[in-house]
Parts: C-alpha cells; structure tokens; sequence
C-alpha cells in the first residue's frame, strides 16, 4: 500500500515535471502518500557538476529522515556528450565507486540510500526511443538490479508502453523524452502507482 507512505524520488527534468506536475503529484494526489521530489533540470547521474544527482543526495539526505521507498530516474542526460558509462565494480563500498561515470553514481547512490533508509531502491527508465547509449544504460541498470536487489519500473522494455499508439503517443509525449501532463496522468502515473503498490505491499 502507497497510503501515508513517504517516498523520495531523484531526477532531472522529467521527474520535475510539465509545469512542475510529473507522476510525482499524481502518486501523492491519488494515493494519499507524502512525496518528495529532489528534481533539477538538465542535471546527471555522473558527479560532473555541482547539481548532480550525487552531490544533491549528499546534501539532501541530511534532512530526510523518513524515506518508506527511494525512487531514481534513469537520466537521458547522461546518454549526452561524451560521459562514461563506466563498469559494474564487484565491491558494495560507496567509497570505492567511480561516480564520475553512470554506473558509479548508480551504484553509489544505491549504496548511500541503502544505508540511510533500509528502505525498497527503485530505479525508473524513460519511454522507449532511439537512443543506442541509453540502451546501454538500461542494460546496465537491469544488471544492476541482479547485483543489488533493486527494484526498476522499466518503461523502456515495458510492452504496454511500447504499444501506444501513435495518436496517444502524440499526446502523452512533448518530445521523445518528456511526457506532457496527460501523459504523466494517463500514462506513466498509472505504471507507477502499480509498480509502487507491488514494491511497498
């Protein structure tokens, strides 16, 4: 059950929302639960400004006491420019993680809400698009999950998702990465809510 459940979600743009609403406002409208939303636009995984989402956890979680579930998102950002994507380390030691590149800040962030919150670590992707590096990424987060026993809302892969229509996709989506408001409400709010209900059930 979501119901007076507080979850945190990380992310950049597509977190934030159309407008500020995003499945964030949705799950807290819907289901009657507390959601924290930690979302800059333009922002990566990998630690390569001061806004990323390694440096924003490090200096939010301070004040975060109450965490029932952890949600990541799968930044697009990253699948820009030229940064790493970076190797799955054998080692669960955050310290030992190379958080320059995707996978090390995944794996660090993971590592780090672990210890803070004993709490479900969830990973959400985009929709599906052309986009070979991301492709990568959700590769890489799908062994991830082996590793730590996360849990990922994996639209990307997701059949229903894929099977949209055209029509429907025109209005769900403002670009192939941000949904608009109805898509966030009839579209991936609903896999949230499901997906969320499972995890914390």
């Amino acid at each position: 059950m979501i119901k007076d459940k507080t979850i945190v979600f990380l992310g950049s743009s597509v977190t934030s929302g159309d407008n500020g609403w995003s499945m964030c406002e949705y799950i807290s409208e819907t289901q009657d639960c507390t959601v924290v939303k930690w979302a800059v636009n333009g922002t990566t995984l990998a630690d390569i400004s001061a806004y990323s989402y390694v440096r924003r956890l490090q200096r939010n979680i301070k004040k975060q006491s109450v965490c029932d579930c952890f949600v990541c998102q799968l930044s697009t950002n990253d699948s820009r420019g030229d940064i790493p994507l970076g190797e799955i380390r054998t080692s669960k030691d955050k310290e030992s993680f190379d958080v320059n590149t995707v996978i090390g800040a995944m794996e660090y962030i993971i590592a780090t809400a672990t210890e803070k919150w004993n709490c479900p670590v969830v990973f959400y992707t985009g929709t599906y698009m052309e986009n070979a590096k991301y492709q990568k990424m959700v590769d890489a987060l799908l062994l991830l999950r082996e590793k730590w026993g996360i849990d990922v809302i994996d639209l990307w892969n997701d059949p229903e998702m894929r099977a949209v229509s055209a029509k429907d996709y025109e209005k769900y989506m403002r670009d192939p990465v941000h949904p608009t408001k109805l898509g966030y409400t009839e579209w991936w709010g609903p896999k949230f809510v499901s997906a969320l209900s499972e995890i914390l059930r």
